[in-house]
């Protein structure tokens, strides 16, 4: 690796036989400059502006593309006049201190409530069995609520083969559709105990089916209070779906996550339970029995389930809160 030459990257006029015009100057000025710099022993300022280039979108560079890689940041340093010659193994070593991986991406919702800590801050004080700065009663609970939509049952038009000795699982790519229905389930936090039911779709009215369900059977008919952690559904949003369900049910209270704060429902975790253990590979003949293994897997899952253990408090809510709205600079970061 080598410092570049103002002299010996611009453009060039070229002689018939390929020479260039200014090859002897560039001759000169490379025999007047300084020795290649070892990899172990790179210039800290070279490392933090490659680091910064890793750490630009594109668009800002003025390239065409949608990620960066790392030869693509090699190529960049090299036309900017950061450096002469790099490799890209090297842009990788140094990229791979602070695990920046520009090539890669997820999607991201970023928060848009404008009460997102206060919303989020209730629904972690309920699973740290706490409300209102006072910890819950013995006889108040948790659930937490939503619908999993839409479960179609696909019939292969080949029966599954089962694995054998040196072979995988095999599912025919091919299927019939056998139609669709939504999965509705509640799950008490503290307790592991799990509700559900399937509707031929989500709305009002199954939503409330879920939620009588529950409440009409003991200890939650009889509880002081039960919180329900519900998002914020067209089945369960805003201040009306609270007063219907109250009305009907006293001592329900429903907790609305902030808008788009999925993650913070734990009934989500048990929706991806559902869907790797007993949903994929999808192979159903009929809605009947789509609806039997949902419900047996439910009771299957009730039997060997314990609580989540849930580790985000408010004190993490807040540092997430902080770096996303003020991020640390990129040379703040290295020199830590």
């Amino acid at each position: 690796m080598r410092k570049s030459l103002a002299n010996s990257i611009r453009a060039a006029k070229s002689f018939a036989c390929g020479a260039s015009a200014s090859l002897s100057t560039a001759w000169r000025a490379l025999r007047k400059a300084p020795a290649p710099v070892d990899p172990g022993l790179s210039p800290p300022e070279l490392v933090v502006q490659v680091k910064a280039l890793a750490c630009e979108l594109p668009a800002a560079l003025d390239l065409p593309l949608a990620r960066l890689s790392t030869r693509d940041i090699a190529r960049h340093a090299q036309r900017a006049g950061l450096v002469a010659t790099i490799s890209n193994a090297t842009v990788w070593r140094w990229l791979n201190e602070d695990a920046i991986r520009p090539w890669q991406h997820r999607c991201w919702i970023f928060p848009r409530d404008p009460d997102f800590a206060a919303k989020a801050g209730r629904v972690l004080d309920l699973y740290a069995c706490g409300w209102n700065g006072k910890p819950l009663r013995a006889n108040e609970f948790v659930i937490c609520a939503d619908e999993k939509t839409s479960i179609q049952a696909r019939r292969r038009v080949h029966p599954t083969v089962p694995p054998r000795a040196g072979r995988a699982l095999r599912v025919e790519h091919e299927y019939d559709r056998g139609g669709a229905l939504a999965y509705m389930a509640a799950l008490d936090v503290h307790r592991a105990k799990l509700f559900g039911r399937c509707e031929p779709k989500t709305g009002i009215a199954a939503f409330d089916r879920l939620v009588a369900q529950v409440m009409r059977q003991s200890p939650y008919c009889d509880a002081r209070r039960v919180f329900w952690i519900v998002d914020n559904g067209s089945s369960h949003r805003g201040q009306p779906a609270a007063l219907r369900l109250q009305n009907t049910f006293p001592n329900l209270v429903l907790v609305h996550t902030p808008v788009h704060a999925s993650w913070l429902n734990q009934i989500e975790i048990y929706f991806s339970i559902v869907q790797r253990k007993a949903l994929t590979p999808n192979d159903f003949a009929s809605l009947d029995e789509l609806e039997q293994r949902l419900l047996a897997f439910q009771s299957y899952y009730e039997q060997i389930a314990a609580p989540f253990e849930w580790k985000f408090t408010r004190r993490d809510l807040q540092e997430l809160l902080r770096k996303m709205n003020s991020p640390e600079p990129l040379a703040l970061a290295a020199a830590a």
